[in-house]
């Protein structure tokens, strides 16, 4: 024997040594230590292979002979430790190897699986983060978790969001405490910022906020209540007009030389100062003195105020919100701060303010929503615009803020935002009414804070979710059902429904429980990282409750841990062969929903954590779990001759209905959750003429309790001359054929569905019909 053929196919001179070590080892393992036997024993199996009359042979054909060889002989418990060592060997090497190739994937983008709709995989960025992910997802399922939780991602029965995040100890997104950030200031890594002095900078600083926020962790993040916020910065702005106003009056205001009074600049006390300013600062306290006026006295609606000067400054402040609500839209659109050319997932609530501050604010964010952004006024992508309806100020003729409704409703049809959200919703019951910072406010995908068991009460800002799983109902069901039909037959488990649906229902709550452990495990991963990891959030509280001394659980404890699901329609043809669009189906789901509402409120008390159920987004886990499922047990009839399975508990996209029978049904399921979900109805391009309908639909969600709800209508774009509509092949204002087909996944929207979506979502974008308005 001279050579040896290694695994890549080269060729290496034969080393007998190699044999003798791996034996050793074997025997080492058994013995705990190398016996003379051993010793014998690996030099006669080395021996014989060299021994061997042919010029080469292969790695697995030495192995092979060492396996036989001590099988051989009496010491089989040796045989099993070798056995055992090579198909761990074998199994490190096949995972290296396929690391290797989904990296390589990843670098070359030659098999773009737009897991995420926001990345573009093909860029520099999304290649380099993507390859990155690959080798992140895979060491944490090595090193930073059990093999319980593990086996349960691999097996497709409990999916781990953002597996690529939890090494690092990233939590999932935040809803950004503004009102502090802007009236106090905050740090950055590189410097300080000063508090906002006016509604132009305020909105800038959002954008900036959301931007530093984003990075901190891998989720979204939002404002709560951002008419209410941005009042005071309104009349900080009005303020300065209105002396601008007066200041332009001053006899000599035309004598001056205001740009050589500019560049006249000048050091005290270490600060750069010019004429200008201080002309300023000097009449501007002179105005204070001579009207005897107060900074309190600047408000919307002050009669007492001069007429001119009010009317000059009104003026300009209407023209300067409007620009920053502008500049916000567009720096949302354009700031891609996270790798793969993405946006940070942004997210507004408002619609409750009812001052004249705040109802122009909302006025400005809405016609910013219709007139649309850039060149051919693009419907924007971000940020997630969410109108927040509530009884007595906005929902009927007559409230304050009905006429802000209805512009709402107006660019909903036109521009599919903004989205609603239930301020009255039973599930946010204990809420202030004087503080809009416990007002029901979501996420644009659906993530909501809830009660908080640890003292926070219903305020949302400064909390998030820290982490969610799936559990994907159908692979459950199904392995339930196979073992049943092992042990029992077909057609015995087909007469004796009720003995499968409970043998189910007893495994779904063990994988419950399991989902539980998994949770508490990453939280307790997240919670050891430093405060330096993300410093711009716990230095300046961002995350609300962070004590120092404590460490950062002191901040984490107050966000939820998400209990999510994915499947409840194709579980229940599983089981019962039905869905939930029947009187059947849904007395099952109701018991399912209940088991995880149940099982979430005991662990809350139990835990002093904030568990809930989660009705899982699954943007790319719709399609990828039901790639897993076909490969166990093929195409089944209603369960997976399709490329997705259905979103937690949405009635199947296929199914023809009216709008109001659609909310009739999730909305007998969506009061199990408390950690975000949401229901859509699908319209058709004509309802842009019938805003009345939509308000009809919206507020019969109102009324059924639905927390979070958001209307599809089609929003086709020709990229050439900007016509938006629902478009079929060719403009029918230029003829272009180069057509933007934008839909919405998850809560948020995205860009053209036939590039940015993976192909199982593609499917279910196609699949969806029209629900008729009326019978």
């Amino acid at each position: 024997m001279t050579k040896v053929i290694k695994r890549d196919g080269r060729k290496v001179e034969f080393n007998p040594n190699k044999i003798r070590e791996a034996v050793l080892k074997a025997f080492e393992d058994v013995d705990k230590e190398v016996t003379s036997q051993a010793k014998i024993q690996s030099s006669n199996i080395a021996n014989y292979v060299k021994s061997l009359d042919q010029d080469s042979i292969s790695v697995e054909e030495i192995q092979d002979i060492v396996e036989n060889k001590l099988m051989a002989s009496k010491r089989k418990d040796v045989a099993k430790s070798f056995i055992l060592y090579r198909n761990d060997r074998t199994r490190v090497r096949e995972s290296k190897m396929k690391l290797m190739n989904d990296i390589r994937e990843k670098l070359t983008a030659s098999n773009v699986q737009n897991q995420n709709a926001n990345i573009d995989e093909k860029s520099f960025g999304g290649r380099v983060g993507e390859a990155s992910d690959t080798v992140l997802k895979q060491y944490a399922l090595d090193n930073c978790m059990s093999a319980m939780a593990r086996n349960n991602h691999q097996n497709n029965e409990i999916y781990i969001h953002d597996l690529n995040s939890y090494a690092v100890g990233m939590h999932n997104c935040l809803s950004i405490p503004f009102d502090d950030l802007l009236k106090n200031g905050f740090n950055t890594r590189q410097t300080d910022v000063r508090p906002a002095q006016s509604v132009n900078t305020a909105f800038q600083l959002v954008a900036v906020i959301f931007q530093l926020q984003s990075l901190q962790q891998f989720g979204g993040v939002s404002a709560t209540h951002l008419d209410w916020t941005m009042v005071p910065y309104v009349r900080k702005s009005f303020l300065k007009h209105y002396i601008v106003a007066y200041l332009k009056q001053s006899p000599d205001f035309l004598d001056l030389d205001l740009l050589n009074m500019m560049f006249d600049t000048y050091e005290e006390g270490g600060i750069i100062r010019n004429k200008f300013d201080d002309w300023v600062d000097e009449h501007k306290h002179e105005f204070f003195e001579k009207t005897g006026l107060k900074e309190s006295d600047f408000y919307l609606g002050n009669t007492n105020l001069d007429k001119v000067f009010y009317q000059s400054a009104l003026y300009d402040t209407i023209n300067e919100t409007y620009q920053a609500a502008e500049g916000l839209f567009h720096n949302l659109n354009t700031l891609q701060s996270r790798s793969g050319n993405q946006l940070p997932f942004t997210s507004i609530n408002y619609g409750t303010c009812t001052s004249l501050e705040g109802r122009m604010v909302i006025k400005a964010l809405l016609d910013v929503s219709i007139k649309g952004i850039g060149k051919l006024h693009k419907t924007s992508i971000f940020p997630c615009s969410i109108f927040q309806c509530m009884k007595g100020v906005n929902r009927k003729p007559g409230d304050q803020n009905y006429d802000l409704f209805r512009l709402a409703l107006r660019s909903t049809a036109q521009r599919l935002y903004p989205n609603y959200a239930n301020v009255d919703w039973s599930g946010n019951a204990g809420y202030d009414i004087e503080d809009p910072r416990t007002y029901f406010s979501t996420m644009g995908c659906r993530t909501a804070n809830g009660w908080d068991v640890n003292g926070f009460g219903q305020l949302k800002d400064g909390r998030g979710n820290i982490c969610p799983v799936t559990i994907i109902m159908p692979t459950l069901a199904m392995e339930v059902k196979t073992r049943m039909i092992e042990q029992y037959g077909a057609e015995a488990v087909a007469e004796d429904e009720s003995h499968l649906v409970d043998r189910f229902i007893g495994y779904l709550d063990n994988k419950i429980y399991e989902a539980k452990d998994m949770l508490i495990e990453r939280f307790n991963w997240i919670s050891h990282q430093s405060p330096d990891a993300a410093k711009f959030m716990y230095e300046n509280h961002v995350m609300a409750g962070y004590v120092p001394e404590e460490g950062i659980v002191s901040a984490l404890k107050h966000g939820t841990l998400g209990v999510g699901q994915i499947g409840l329609a194709e579980t229940l043809q599983i089981l019962i062969g039905c869905d939930h669009t029947s009187e059947k189906g849904m007395a099952l789901a109701k018991r399912i929903e209940k088991l995880f509402h149940d099982r979430c409120k005991e662990f809350k008390e139990e835990y002093k954590l904030n568990f809930g159920v989660y009705l899982s987004p699954s943007e790319n886990l719709c399609y990828t779990s039901m790639n897993k499922f076909k490969e166990k047990y093929g195409v089944i009839k209603d369960v997976s001759d399709k490329d997705f399975f259905t979103n937690s508990i949405h009635v199947p996209v296929w199914i023809k209905m009216t709008p109001m029978e659609k909310i009739d049904i999730e909305s007998q399921l969506t009061g199990y959750s408390n950690a975000g979900c949401i229901t859509y109805v699908e319209l058709d391009g004509s309802v842009k003429n019938n805003i009345d309908a939509i308000e009809t639909i919206v507020n019969y969600a109102m009324d059924k309790d639905i927390p979070y709800f958001a209307i599809n209508v089609p929003n086709d774009m020709c990229t050439k001359c900007g016509y938006t509509d629902d478009i079929a092949n060719n403009c029918p204002m230029c003829g272009g054929d180069e057509i933007r087909r934008l839909r919405r996944v998850t809560g948020y929207l995205t860009g053209d569905y036939t590039t940015a979506f993976n192909k199982g979502k593609q499917q279910e974008v196609e699949m969806r019909v029209k629900h008729q308005t009326f019978k």
